[in-house]
């Protein structure tokens, strides 16, 4: 779906995470005025199309109703002009209320994302989200009883957090009427109180393959679910993370490893030694730099990979036998 994103950033949230300085993300500069929303729009938007206008970059639903209305407003004209199809706002488990609720269903809001970023209690303590689990839990079921889109923002590598935790916070959000997620690991951002307790000491950040690795055992959990991974890995920065797994590739990275694992257990069932991919699919099934091939070859002999356009994504086949990703068993998953 196509989106029109305009960034609000650090407007309505509660509190300041230990994580959060949005103002280092690509594109989060100072928030544009509604007039100035609808002029932008009225350059980018055809005259009959589909998409949603979105506002992202903080806590939308816990602005000041009447800031909410004045952005809402120019956006609905848009939709009601047949120039889009829906809105999409961004915001926090607090803001979430039944009357607030009603106000976004008024004004056109068809996509909700949440960032719960954990349903542990502990870790959404240190991280000074202002909510527990139970808060997001009843606003994200209170979203899907009102007909909302609904997507939920994880923030793996907190602190106070574990790969278990994550594991078990995505499975919490499985069981709620949840449309699609975003994965951010935790990284370290200058000026943060993150960024001070990590220098003393007090945070460990999770390094790269540790945070490849877990997104890549909740990316399989979405698979088997059916609820698609719209994006994992911290979008583009204006400055450099002091550490934490940021890499520009990390999705692929994620897709990667779990191909990895997937053929690692196939491969030694098979004298046929040639696997099948969709095109679309070839890169992350050879895996970042190419290092699924070699990687494999030392553990299960020569191989090779091909492209195949009548397997569909999310397969492969070898030989006759045709393997959905998601339900491969290893001794890994």
């Amino acid at each position: 779906m196509k989106i029109y994103p305009f960034f609000i950033p650090g407007q309505g949230c509660p509190s300041r995470c230990v994580y959060c300085r949005q103002e280092l993300f690509a594109g989060a500069g100072a928030p544009p005025s509604p007039a100035e929303v609808a002029a932008t729009l009225e350059r980018w938007l055809p005259r009959r199309g589909e998409g949603e206008i979105a506002y992202f970059g903080g806590s939308f639903s816990l602005l000041p109703p009447e800031r909410q209305q004045a952005y809402l407003e120019v956006a609905a004209a848009f939709v009601d002009a047949g120039r889009c199809s829906g809105i999409r706002i961004s915001t926090h488990p607090l803001g979430l209320g039944a009357e607030t609720l009603r106000l976004l269903r008024r004004f056109r809001v068809t996509t909700v994302e949440v960032g719960c970023q954990s349903f542990d209690d502990e870790v959404l303590r240190q991280a000074r989200r202002g909510h527990d689990a139970a808060t997001a839990i009843d606003g994200l079921s209170r979203l899907g009883r009102s007909g909302f889109r609904v997507g939920v923002q994880l923030m793996p590598g907190l602190p106070g957090g574990s790969s278990a935790e994550a594991l078990d916070s995505l499975r919490t959000a499985l069981d709620l009427p949840v449309d699609f997620f975003r994965f951010y690991p935790t990284v370290v951002l200058p000026g943060t109180p993150l960024a001070q307790r990590w220098r003393q000491g007090e945070y460990r950040p999770w390094d790269l393959d540790e945070a490849v690795d877990c997104c890549a055992r909740m990316y399989l959990l979405c698979l088997r679910a059916g609820v698609p991974v719209i994006r994992m890995g911290v979008p583009p920065l204006d400055l450099s993370p002091l550490a934490g797994p940021w890499h520009p590739a990390f999705g692929q990275l994620v897709k990667s490893r779990l191909w990895y694992h997937v053929l690692a257990a196939v491969l030694p069932r098979h004298a046929e030694r040639q696997v099948a991919v969709s095109p679309d699919e070839l890169s992350d099934a050879q895996g970042h730099g190419r290092s699924n091939l070699s990687a494999l070859e030392r553990r299960c002999g020569l191989w090779r990979l091909v492209t195949d356009a009548a397997v569909p994504a999310g397969r492969f086949r070898i030989g006759s036998r045709i393997y959905n990703l998601a339900d491969v068993e290893t001794d890994w998953s």
